[in-house]
């Protein structure tokens, strides 16, 4: 078991250099549109501020080439502001000795964020020379920032290996949580998979055949599964190269007495219609494209859900952001989040769907990573976990 914030003891006065998850979307005037993540780094945040530590915040902003002011963490400082209970610095660079002169003067209970790391090379490249740099700035290392944990980055990686170390708050709920999905799953345990591509899934399916009692599959990738099957497809989205992978999957689910439920009725619209008529039906043929499941397929997996103890979600399964679209996926969050089973869901995109659908509420766990939720649930942890000092029993 990793070392938590609430571990830490001695924290008045010490410089904690806290690494975050501040990588929010901003429209082209630099207003944020969605603060979830900030919200989420605010317990750990808040903590250390009650410890009258001197809380120095690093975080990464999209994928700049150098430094680019449409990439500067400023808006979030601004955010800090409004939402934190003390002072909020903000610095335009992360090492060097402006750095050190704000940090000199930083007061206790108060907080520093400092610009965004990768305007700097050293970042991505796990460069130990720019971590050292960082790391004789502070006293204490905090980890925080779970949607990152799987990339070995500086700030994220290599100063867990330089300094005391510890995770935060939200850190140790996504691990909780997840731990729980995967270790000791309720049964019957159903996950739900959609998304486009089969290859992006194959460590999960993988994971998945070995403790799931049923897996759901929608999305694009469930027409080369569907093809896999011998089933007509139409236009429809396959990935060519990976018929065979779900053809021995099916086949391997079959043996292990695992259900695999594929749709079996669709939405779509013909590829050579320019008026972009929607269509119902029960098999896509000519040139049909399949971009959401049917009334039926809904019903089919509706009862799935309702049985389940145990609910893993990730990919919605149609083109949700399109409205004539959006309707199974809106219909299975819906039934999820009314249901009684103890439900998971991770990933960008399909978080992005129950939150515009309003279901996010019924769901017992939402995991802030979507690569690295996706990571941890195929290998039961992520580097920059791993590089966590264990908490002394």
């Amino acid at each position: 078991m990793k070392r938590t914030v609430k571990d830490l003891v001695g924290l008045k006065g010490k410089v904690v250099l806290l690494r975050v998850d501040f990588n929010v979307p901003m429209d082209e005037t630099r207003k944020i549109l969605d603060s979830t993540r900030i919200d989420n780094a605010l317990p750990t945040i808040n903590y250390l501020i009650e410890q009258k530590a001197r809380v120095v915040i690093l975080s990464h902003l999209g994928r700049p080439k150098g430094f680019e002011v449409q990439k500067s963490l400023w808006p979030v400082a601004m955010e800090l502001m409004n939402k934190l209970p003390c002072n909020v610095d903000f610095c335009n660079a992360v090492i060097g000795d402006e750095v050190k002169y704000r940090i000199k003067y930083l007061k206790e209970g108060n907080v520093l964020l400092l610009e965004n790391t990768r305007f700097y090379e050293g970042e991505d490249k796990c460069d130990m020379d720019f971590a050292r740099e960082i790391a004789a700035l502070g006293d204490i290392y905090v980890n925080d920032a779970f949607g990152t944990a799987h990339r070995k980055n500086a700030s994220t990686y290599a100063l867990a290996r330089l300094m005391p170390n510890a995770i935060g708050l939200l850190m140790e709920k996504e691990i909780e949580n997840l731990s729980k999905v995967i270790e000791n799953p309720k049964r019957p345990f159903v996950a739900i998979l959609g998304g486009a591509k089969v290859d992006s899934k194959i460590q999960i399916i993988d994971k998945l055949l070995e403790i799931a009692d049923t897996i759901i599959i929608g999305g694009a990738m469930a027409y080369t599964f569907l093809l896999a099957r011998g089933e007509m497809v139409g236009m429809s989205l396959v990935q060519n190269d990976y018929i065979e992978y779900a053809r021995q999957t099916l086949i391997k689910a079959e043996e292990a007495g695992k259900k695999i439920l594929l749709p079996i009725d669709h939405v779509g619209v013909s590829t050579s219609d320019r008026k972009s008529t929607v269509y119902k039906v029960k098999t896509l043929k000519g040139d049909l494209a399949g971009y959401d499941i049917g009334e039926e397929t809904i019903e089919l997996y509706r009862n799935e859900i309702n049985n389940a103890s145990q609910i893993f979600w990730n990919g919605p399964v149609g083109m949700f952001e399109k409205p004539e679209f959006a309707n199974g996926t809106k219909k299975i969050a819906e039934a999820i989040a009314n249901s009684n089973a103890y439900s998971v869901v991770g990933g960008g995109d399909t978080v992005s769907a129950i939150n515009s659908f309003g279901t996010a509420k019924g769901f017992d766990f939402i995991s802030t990573g979507g690569g690295a939720s996706m990571e941890f649930f195929e290998n039961g942890t992520l580097p920059c976990i791993e590089v966590i000092q264990e908490k002394i029993r």
